[in-house]
């Protein structure tokens, strides 16, 4: 039996939390096309007869503004700690003015000796002809221990990425079940998909303004789980576009999230959501620990 702990890292929008879904089979991490959707660590855990592997997916890697973005920081070097192999993801779109922040990027990283491998996500979107240039281009950014071209979304080599992962892995036990994919209470997965389709559908100045708490969670005899959370914002002007006219935003946003927790749980779901105004919370340690980031 082999296994070991996988970090997956790179920076903001690279694709780590789709990768991490494709590799589980299951949506435990939420996914946006908005820079630092991934707040906190989150593992993902995938086992076969001969393999276990617990990937762990990381914030994107960039300068932190705030005390939220600190402690994100934290989490990125914290997770790269210990572990046996780093998969570092980058965009196949990358620009030539942007290697230099890439490289600067791995430089930290490395420092670990886990063996990196790269992964060259989003090449389903490009021609073929084009690959060789870019894997010739990222080659010197950093001593990899491999490199290959994957489509997260589409799944295209992620299988083969599985395998070279493996390879670097040590003889080990199982740390999880069997059928385990995350070490995330569903408390916190819950709110995690709420904040998801905030992400999706609120305008462009509010979604990092916004943090998600589950307030009440409870599984009924008939098996209907009823959930209360809140969403935090941080200006009443926040709260009114959150809301929307007539609270048709925060409908949608509730409908969107309730069908995705009702699929993770296998359960009918009733879901009520409040929207509160907590002014500079991305500032405020005791509220940031208190809506889960430990």
């Amino acid at each position: 039996m082999k296994s070991g702990f996988v970090a997956i890292t790179g920076r903001p929008n690279a694709g780590k939390s789709t990768l991490l879904n494709k590799i589980v089979g299951e949506k435990v991490a939420i996914v946006s096309n908005k820079p630092q959707t991934t707040r906190t660590k989150i593992l993902g855990i995938h086992t076969t007869e001969e393999c276990q592997a617990i990937f762990i997916d990381t914030p994107g890697i960039h300068k932190p503004h705030n005390k939220l973005g600190e402690r994100m920081e934290k989490y990125i070097s914290s997770a790269v700690e210990g572990i046996d192999v780093l998969i570092y993801v980058i965009d196949c779109g990358i620009y030539e003015n942007e290697l230099e922040k890439e490289k600067r990027a791995l430089s930290g990283l490395e420092r670990g000796g886990a063996p990196v491998i790269l992964a060259i996500n989003k090449v389903d979107t490009i021609n073929k002809a084009d690959l060789l240039p870019i894997i010739d281009k990222l080659r010197g950014i950093c001593d990899f221990a491999e490199i290959i071209p994957i489509s997260a979304q589409k799944g295209i080599n992620v299988d083969e990425l599985l395998s070279l992962v493996e390879s670097y892995l040590p003889e080990g036990p199982k740390y999880f079940e069997s059928d385990a994919v995350t070490d995330q209470p569903e408390r916190q997965i819950a709110a995690e998909m709420i904040r998801e389709k905030a992400l999706r559908l609120l305008n462009r100045e509010v979604p990092h303004g916004i943090a998600v708490s589950v307030e009440k969670m409870s599984e009924r005899d008939d098996g209907l789980y009823e959930i209360s959370a809140v969403i935090y914002c941080e200006k009443p002007s926040h709260k009114r576009i959150i809301i929307g006219k007539g609270g048709e935003k925060l409908k949608d946003i509730g409908r969107r999230a309730r069908q995705d927790i009702e699929r993770f749980l296998g359960a009918k779901v009733y879901l009520e959501l409040w929207v509160k105004v907590k002014e500079d919370w991305r500032n405020r340690e005791n509220f940031i620990r208190d809506v889960g980031f430990e």
